[in-house]
């Protein structure tokens, strides 16, 4: 099948081409006709897959068919858990909507408004926008969403891990009822479908793979090694692997910008993003290490929401997640677009109960290998996993109360372009509470209590 089989025009099939790509992905196969019949779409789909020029290439299309005329209004309104992946899916929309009228912009915080307002005010078509930032635009009156016609959520099971569950209602409260419904998310808990079901119309579910899987192009291998030498066993790998582009992950800012030093002293170039670095000092890292100016980026599982690398051949685990759904978000970053990658955790054992909840969320075992010389100790004792090592970032807006996600049932709650050639943060908010330790207990999803605590992030 190529996108000339498809039903889009001749500007969006030219902006494809000259991107070049030939034939779509298998989301792209199924979420395009459907979005272009008006239908609702429920799709499961991970990082990679070509999930965004899923819903973007239709969108224009349709958008560019019903063309309004006087002054612009918002008709498409996109959300997405992070600014990083806010910026690239919009560039994705001027990407494939260059040879149309439509204009689109991007609101996100951790920058100035102005830029934004601006914006606005010269009248857009599309909005892609993080949750928080975009009702501060609401309360200020500088956008007006009473006519949109499309609403996409990208990669909805995040944004309810990072709280937005209220801010998602209130979006959905300001917007026409009758509009299309599009939904990606990469995992699937009762929550996600509670949400699609409270304004989604008869969708159409697309699911490219089994959900809540890995990709099976990802190579996944489990090293257990002890918590004290799990740097150590790191610089061995990426040294005598000849690593050259690897994305380590860590629970905590600290931790990735401590990992990050210590790789730096090891003599392997490294730079760390978290919630914590400022917008450009993110752009700049993330810049680099596309460029392989640095060798290894250590990031927190929010910072890391929308990262785009073509190709990337390493994902690490240095710490396990707390919760499982997120191994899958982690390691999505790899064997993307059909390309193989390689997954490593480095797992101590502290961490063998989160492994188990990892492979049963699989359904499979991990391959474990063990490294000469790093063999675990096992007379060490596991220690408790510290409160706040893997607390979420991000937890939604302070002001507005929002609650922690509702994987916790105690509370209510891109990849970009087509992809392959064969197959075509938001950051913490400012406020009264700023600086404070907020401390709350709520259930995992596995029901067992878990405690929050903001500061440690």
């Amino acid at each position: 099948m190529l996108f000339s089989d498809l039903g889009l025009s001749a500007p969006i099939l030219r902006a494809v081409a000259a991107e070049g790509y030939t034939q779509p992905t298998p989301v792209q196969q199924q979420a395009i006709p459907a979005i272009l019949q008006g239908r609702d779409i429920q799709a499961g789909a991970q990082t990679g897959t070509g999930k965004t020029a899923g819903f973007t290439l239709p969108m224009l299309e349709i958008l560019e068919r019903q063309a309004i005329r006087g002054r612009r209004h918002v008709r498409a309104l996109i959300l997405t858990p992070t600014r990083e992946l806010a910026a690239q899916v919009e560039e994705s929309v001027r990407t494939y909507g260059k040879h149309l009228s439509l204009k689109s912009a991007v609101i996100f915080g951790g920058v100035a408004m102005g830029p934004q307002l601006a914006n606005l005010r010269r009248g857009v078509d599309i909005v892609v926008a993080t949750p928080g930032r975009l009702l501060d635009h609401v309360q200020q009156k500088s956008i007006d969403l009473s006519k949109v016609e499309f609403l996409v959520l990208d990669e909805a099971d995040r944004m309810l891990d990072m709280g937005f569950i209220h801010d998602i209602r209130k979006v959905l409260a300001l917007l026409p009822k009758e509009r299309q419904n599009l939904l990606f998310s990469a995992t699937f808990s009762r929550e996600i479908t509670e949400l699609a079901s409270s304004f989604m119309k008869d969708p159409v579910q697309v699911e490219v793979a089994r959900r809540n899987t890995a990709a099976e192009t990802v190579d996944q291998v489990v090293h257990l090694v002890d918590r004290e030498r799990k740097r150590e066993l790191l610089s061995k790998l990426i040294s005598e692997g000849k690593w050259q582009q690897v994305l380590v992950f860590t629970r905590t800012k600290h931790g990735a910008n401590r990992l990050a030093q210590q790789l730096e002293k090891d003599g392997i170039h490294s730079a760390a993003i978290h919630g914590n670095k400022s917008q450009s000092a993110r752009t700049k890292a993330l810049a680099d290490f596309k460029k392989g100016q640095v060798r290894v980026l250590v990031a927190t599982d929010i910072a890391a929401r929308g990262l785009d690398i073509d190709e990337l051949p390493h994902v690490v685990n240095f710490e396990l997640p707390n919760v499982p759904e997120d191994y899958v978000h982690r390691i999505g970053r790899t064997g993307r677009a059909g390309n193989c990658g390689k997954a490593c955790s480095l797992v101590c054992v502290d961490e063998k109960q989160l492994l188990k909840g990892i492979e049963g969320l699989l359904k499979r075992d991990i391959p474990q290998e063990h490294i000469k010389g790093f063999e675990p100790d096992p007379s060490i004792p596991a220690e408790p996993i510290q409160n706040g090592r893997n607390n979420r970032q991000g937890q939604g807006r302070a002001r507005s109360g929002a609650q922690p996600a509702k994987s916790a049932r105690a509370f209510p709650s891109t990849s970009t372009g087509a992809r392959p050639k064969s197959a075509g943060s938001r950051p913490a908010r400012q406020g009264a509470s700023a600086g404070k330790q907020v401390k709350f207990q709520g259930a995992s999803r596995d029901g067992k209590p878990r405690v929050f605590d903001f500061r440690s992030q």
